[in-house]
């Protein structure tokens, strides 16, 4: 089989099918991609590509994404053509939607069917946008919004099906579009993220082996999307009550999703500006190596995950995959995965001061009540999300698309 996947970021959610097929000679597996990391995976031969220009400054907002996606798209085209010139005719290519990656490429390979990744349709209403009355969307933000999706509109019109890794996901794409999308999520890697009982948290630069309670959080960024301001409010309230608790927070100083803060100051400024907190027992500690990371994830005595109505996060499976005891937030992408009581406890996003309460109801949980919430957090991803599982699967589903060329 000879398969191309197409995604700004290298390898992204195509690492595990990647590098499934990669060692078999039977297939030959193509990579396009904007990441100029050095990063490589054997048997993939990756092809880094850049648009001449970006969008222009004078292009009208509504437009201006999609101008990105056509530059893009005309990249990707470049790149097409090219091994198109050396005799490479895919049998399946693989693309992300929403960027431009795989606007036009059935312009070159029209025979060869197409499966998109879909992976976020934006909503301007019941979903991420109009969910914080503080940044409620104004009309122009609503118009703005409607005019982002038409990349993706091209993509599903050209593509042969699609996937998306959740139902909530796959619930925001056009009804029409909807039944040729299958629900199939990556896969989280349960056996590299498991618990690691009477784990000690001991970093390159942290030691808190000493400590009695850790309350862990992990993000790529320090936003509004995932609750950042909403988690450091309630950890000033936490920490008024838990003398001995600390906190890691796992992201980077930066956002990753969503509106900017006030003032023009980062969210991690703004909120500490206006929140008093011990910062003696608050560590931020960047990004991690995966190792660190689960390091982390294996000590937490309480992971807090918050989202607004968005894309969920792997990290949120990892940290049910390791055994974590988790206080989540009550919307809609958490609720496909946690059962209040059950396998987490559930608390209102904006309700900092019920946020600080369950995440001391979980501290103060008997030795049996905790374990039998972290063995069912665990359960639950071995259960549904497991890579072991759902690698087959989505290897099938490739397999029975190339067949179609064929």
């Amino acid at each position: 089989m000879r398969i191309l996947f197409i995604h700004n970021n290298f390898p992204a959610q195509y690492r595990h099918v990647a590098q499934t097929l990669a060692p078999n000679p039977a297939h030959k597996v193509g990579f396009i991609t904007q990441s100029r990391a050095d990063l490589q995976l054997p048997g993939i031969t990756k092809l880094v590509v850049e648009p001449t220009r970006k969008a222009h400054d004078s292009t009208h907002l509504y437009v201006k994404q999609f101008e990105s996606a056509v530059l893009e798209a005309q990249a990707v085209v470049r790149a097409l053509n090219e091994l198109k010139a050396k005799g490479f005719v895919p049998d399946l290519v693989c693309a992300h939607t929403g960027w431009g990656c795989g606007m036009f490429v059935k312009d070159i390979f029209p025979n060869t069917p197409l499966l998109l990744y879909c992976e976020w349709f934006t909503r301007a209403y019941h979903s991420d946008l109009d969910f914080d009355p503080a940044f409620a969307p104004s009309l122009d933000s609503i118009l703005h919004f409607r005019a982002s999706n038409a990349a993706i509109l091209i993509d599903l019109e050209a593509c042969d099906g699609g996937i998306s890794p959740t139902h909530w996901q796959h619930s925001r794409f056009p009804k029409a579009y909807q039944p040729s999308i299958q629900i199939l999520h990556d896969g989280i890697d349960s056996d590299y993220f498991h618990p690691q009982s009477g784990a000690k948290l001991q970093l390159p630069r942290l030691d808190l082996s000493h400590a009695k309670e850790i309350v862990t959080y992990v993000s790529r960024g320090m936003d509004a999307y995932r609750g950042f301001p909403q988690f450091i409010e309630a950890l000033a309230k936490l920490q008024q009550r838990r003398p001995y608790c600390h906190a890691v927070i796992v992201a980077d100083d930066r956002v990753a999703y969503g509106p900017n803060p006030p003032e023009g100051k980062s969210w991690k400024n703004w909120i500490l500006a206006k929140t008093e907190l011990d910062m003696s027992r608050t560590h931020f500690v960047g990004i991690l190596t995966y190792l660190h990371y689960r390091q982390v994830l294996q000590a937490s005595s309480v992971h807090v995950y918050l989202t607004r109505p968005f894309v969920l996060s792997w990290s949120f499976l990892e940290a049910l995959a390791s055994g974590c005891l988790v206080v989540a937030s009550n919307t809609a992408p958490v609720l496909e995965v946690v059962a209040d009581g059950e396998n987490g406890l559930l608390v209102d996003f904006f309700d900092t001061q019920a946020i600080a309460n369950r995440i001391e109801e979980a501290l103060s949980l008997t030795p049996t009540e905790a374990a039998k919430l972290r063995s069912n957090a665990r359960t639950t991803v071995v259960e549904r999300y497991a890579l072991a599982k759902l690698l087959p699967q989505h290897i099938k589903i490739l397999e029975d698309y190339a067949d179609k060329k064929a």
